[in-house]
C-alpha cells in the first residue's frame, strides 16, 4: 500500500495562521455557496449527551464540499462550566478525508473553527438580509463563537453602537475588554437583556440558557431589524415569527421537525416554521437562486445551527496557508 500521510495542526498552529477576516469571509462564503448550487453533502448533525444537555454535550457534524474534494468529520463538544476549569466552552476536532478514496488528509484543532465559521455565517448573514446602514448591534452571549461574531459583523458594518451581555459580569466585562483592544472602539456594557437588544438594527442571541425561557422579547425588535437567535435553549417568546417578514435557516435538514435543541424548536415543531413559508436556506441567497433582504423595512430572522460544510471549507483553508507557511505536522499514517 502507498505510503499516507496526515497533515495535523493543532491549536498552536491555528494561531499562527492568523486567518484575516477576509479570509476566513471568503472561505465560508464558498461553501455557502456550493451548498446553494446543490454541490454539498450535509448529513443533520448528532449528539452525544454523557450525563443531561445541561451539563454539556458532544455535536458530531457531517459534510462534503465538492469543489474542495474534501468530506469532513467534525466532533465539538459544548460544555458550559468549562470556564471553571480554565477550559473553553467548545473544544473540536476536525477530520478531513479525500471523498474518493476515503484517505484521512487532515487532524485540525477545530475549536478556533467552530468560532470563526459561526462568525462567519452569522455576518455572511447580515451582509445578504441586514439593512446596510446597520449602526447598532445588540449582542447576547459572550462565548468563544460570540467574539467572531461581533468580529466579522464589524468588519462588514462599522457600527456606531456595540452593546454586549452576558449572565456572568466578569464574563461580560472581559468579553468588552477584548473586543474594545481588537476593534478599536467603545463597547457598552449591559447588565440586562432589554438594554442590550432593544432598537438594535443588527440583534444576536447566543445565550447558554439551561432550558427554553423568553427573555428576548418580541416588543424590543423594531420595524426592519435583523434577527440572529442561535442558542442551544431557545431564548424567544414564541409570537417572535409573528413579525418577522422573512425566515431564513442555514439547513432545514437540520431545523426541521424532530430534531433536538435550537432557538426555533418549538416553532418548527408546533408549526408556526415550515418548509412551505420559509423564505430560504442562506446558501440559495448567497448564490443567487433566491434574494435576501429587498427593503428596508423588511423585518428578517436568520436561524443558523451550524454547517459541516463550513468547517470542512475553513479546515481546507488552513491547511492550504499551513502548507504555504510550512506551519503543522506531517504525520505518518500508514
Amino acid at each position: 500500500m502507498q505510503e499516507i500521510w496526515i497533515d495535523y495542526l493543532n491549536a498552536l498552529d491555528a494561531k499562527a495562521l492568523a486567518l484575516t477576516n477576509d479570509e476566513i469571509l471568503d472561505a465560508v462564503s464558498k461553501a455557502l455557496d456550493a451548498q446553494g448550487r446543490g454541490e454539498t453533502v450535509i448529513e443533520p448533525r448528532v449528539h452525544l449527551v454523557p450525563e443531561s444537555s445541561d451539563k454539556g454535550h458532544f455535536n458530531v457534524l457531517r459534510g462534503y464540499v465538492k469543489a474542495l474534494n474534501y468530506a469532513g468529520v467534525k466532533v465539538v463538544g459544548d460544555f458550559v462550566d468549562n470556564y471553571k476549569v480554565d477550559l473553553p466552552s467548545e473544544l473540536a476536532v476536525l477530520n478531513l478525508f479525500d471523498p474518493n478514496t476515503g484517505v484521512p488528509k487532515a487532524i485540525i484543532d477545530a475549536t478556533a473553527i467552530t468560532d470563526m465559521r459561526t462568525g462567519a455565517v452569522t455576518a455572511l448573514g447580515a451582509k445578504y438580509l441586514a439593512r446596510k446602514n446597520s449602526k447598532i448591534l445588540g449582542h447576547i452571549g459572550a462565548r468563544g463563537t460570540s467574539y467572531w461574531n461581533v468580529r466579522l459583523l464589524d468588519h462588514l458594518f462599522d457600527f456606531d453602537e456595540i452593546r454586549v451581555h452576558s449572565r456572568r459580569p466578569e464574563s461580560r466585562d472581559a468579553f468588552a475588554k477584548r473586543l474594545e483592544a481588537d476593534l478599536g472602539k467603545r463597547i457598552i456594557v449591559t447588565d440586562n437583556w432589554q438594554d442590550c437588544l432593544k432598537g438594535a438594527d443588527i440583534m444576536v442571541e447566543a445565550s447558554r440558557l439551561p432550558e427554553p425561557a423568553p427573555l428576548f422579547k418580541t416588543e424590543w425588535v423594531k420595524k426592519g431589524a435583523f434577527v440572529v437567535p442561535y442558542g442551544t435553549m431557545s431564548a424567544l417568546e414564541f409570537d417572535l415569527t409573528d413579525i418577522m417578514d422573512k425566515v431564513v435557516v442555514d439547513d432545514w435538514g437540520q431545523c426541521g421537525p424532530g430534531k433536538p435543541f435550537g432557538a426555533l424548536r418549538r416553532h418548527v415543531d408546533e408549526g408556526k416554521v415550515t418548509a412551505e413559508n420559509l423564505h430560504a436556506e442562506i446558501g440559495q441567497i448567497v448564490c443567487g437562486m433566491k434574494p435576501g433582504r429587498e427593503s428596508d423595512e423588511e423585518t428578517i430572522l436568520f436561524w443558523h445551527r451550524g454547517l459541516s460544510t463550513t468547517d470542512v471549507a475553513l479546515g481546507a483553508a488552513m491547511v492550504a496557508k499551513a502548507r504555504e507557511m510550512n506551519i503543522g505536522q506531517r504525520l505518518r499514517f500508514a
